[in-house]
């Protein structure tokens, strides 16, 4: 007979009047440790600090970065503010019962047009009032929607590139493309003029300066003379936008809820 190599072990006896007995459980106050932990971990990873400020307030702080994305996706590498992530949060701002404010912080290159226009118009639009300031740059059609808040500011470093809308490496052929750009350029002006007090001669001028610009016909405006021509309302920095944004919302308040 072949004896079997792997015999067959019978399980322990069990004692049911002996009560089944469960590993002990982690403590709560070591579940929260691991948990912190972890998280601390995940934010050095991403944003290479080990907490994040978390402030319950009644205004809601908006960026728009880098290039405005519209209806191209553009490369991985390019830091971008996609038109269509920003748009339903300004709906949410304005049926939020919570938020009263929106502080609008650009630090941006400009992008696509259509979709910068329509960020600007939602902006614009809203019945709670707004503050911009523009960081390091508000550029191209940055500038439209700088200027859709309630108000806006301007760091003194920041500059402000002004110049007309254009199509990088396409060759128009046809009259109806020249006056489709004409058209939209007519958009972005009179957006701009009307929500701020640049007169249109002045804006125009900056627009179609030559010299300049390398290569290119414009202007690049500082902090100090955005608000000289009155694109911008005054110099500033975070403390006087959150400062104002609070004269506004008491404002709002006080006339019946009514923007002025």
């Amino acid at each position: 007979m072949f004896e079997n190599e792997n015999p067959v072990v019978a399980p322990p006896e069990v004692n049911p009047e002996q009560p089944h007995v469960a590993p002990p459980a982690e403590s709560p106050k070591k579940t929260r440790q691991a948990k912190k932990t972890a998280s601390a971990a995940e934010n050095i990873q991403e944003l290479g600090t080990t907490e994040v400020p978390v402030v319950k307030s009644n205004i809601h702080v908006m960026t728009i970065i880098g290039q405005v994305e519209g209806h191209m996706i553009l490369p991985a590498q390019n830091k971008t503010t996609k038109y269509e992530h920003v748009m339903p949060q300004l709906v949410a701002i304005e049926q939020s019962q919570e938020i009263e404010g929106l502080l609008l912080l650009l630090n941006t290159v400009g992008g696509d047009v259509e979709a910068g226009l329509a960020i600007a118009e939602l902006v614009a639009s809203m019945s709670k009032p707004s503050v911009s300031i523009v960081l390091g740059g508000g550029h191209s059609i940055g500038v439209p929607i700088a200027v859709s808040a309630t108000y806006s500011y301007i760091v003194e470093s920041a500059t402000m590139t002004i110049h007309p809308i254009r199509l990088t490496g396409l060759v128009i052929g046809a009259p109806s493309s020249f006056d489709y750009l004409e058209k939209m350029q007519d958009r972005v002006n009179k957006f701009v003029v009307t929500h701020s007090n640049v007169p249109e001669k002045k804006w125009k001028e900056l627009l179609f300066k030559t010299g300049e610009l390398s290569r290119d016909i414009g202007t690049s405006v500082g902090g100090k003379d955005a608000v000289k021509y009155g694109l911008i309302n005054e110099v500033g920095g975070v403390a006087q936008a959150q400062q104002k944004l609070k004269e506004l919302i008491k404002a709002q308040k006080e006339s019946g809820g009514v923007k002025q």
